[in-house]
């Protein structure tokens, strides 16, 4: 739902010119939004009723998204939760990274007036579950990767990248926050990566890098859940995967 290149509409765009809607702009069909490399399923608003009711199941957290990824390596556990607070960057802004007391005491020395008061929000909470789907090799290599379920309880900015980044496993063909990506190595944390046990090694991670070069990002919203918020009916949406 973000811009793409100059002159190939949005994913918003297409669905206000081409949906029957009582919608006066398109941002107000905008419930939420998916990240540039990220496919599947979205929500919009016909109505401003449905837009107020669809916009508060998200901020009390009443819709419940599963996202379908594949993560370099093989992850050790069968299941669990990420608890990592997050943070903005302010090292390798726009970005996100893990919340360290060394970090938050970093950002006293930075004047609001000049970096802004974004920069220096105070860490957010952030949790994401995942579930193992399968352990796999990457396409026609012996090259092992793991193909997991996330549930993002919080929903913050790049909150699913962040956390597979610095649990180990960053996720296959993510150039931001993956091996050599923008943003801060391993979601900020650094070399404490290599004390995760099971964590996918530098060259594990550089030789899936080279054979997903050519590859989107491997993360798919596969699941949204929700009662509708006029009519009170329980909702459920399944896509699959396109990896």
């Amino acid at each position: 739902c973000v811009p793409s290149e100059e002159g190939i509409p949005t994913l918003a765009q297409a669905v206000f010119e081409s949906v029957s809607h009582k919608q006066s702009s398109l941002d107000k069909m905008v419930v939420h939004r998916l990240g540039m490399d990220t496919s599947g399923l979205v929500i919009f608003a016909k109505t401003m009723e449905a837009l107020r009711g669809l916009n508060t199941l998200f901020r009390t957290r009443q819709i419940t998204r599963k996202y379908e990824v594949l993560v370099c390596g093989h992850v050790a556990r069968d299941n669990g939760t990420i608890d990592m607070p997050l943070m903005r960057d302010y090292m390798h802004p726009p970005f996100m990274r893990v919340s360290t007391d060394e970090h938050q005491r970093a950002l006293l020395a930075f004047d609001p007036a000049i970096v802004g008061k974004k920069l220096l929000e105070a860490p957010k909470p952030s949790q994401t579950k995942f579930e193992v789907a399968s352990r796999e090799t990457l396409l026609d290599t012996d090259l092992p990767v793991t193909r997991l379920v996330l549930t993002s309880v919080t929903g913050r900015t790049h909150q699913l990248n962040v956390h597979c980044a610095a649990f180990g496993h960053p996720i296959v063909g993510d150039r931001v926050y993956g091996l050599g990506g923008d943003a801060a190595p391993n979601g900020g944390l650094g070399p404490i990566i290599s004390q995760i046990d099971g964590a996918a090694s530098v060259e594990l991670q550089r030789d899936i890098a080279s054979k997903a070069a050519g590859m989107n990002m491997c993360v798919h919203a596969k699941s949204l859940s929700f009662r509708h918020p006029i009519l009170g009916s329980h909702l459920s949406f399944e896509s699959k995967a396109p990896f």
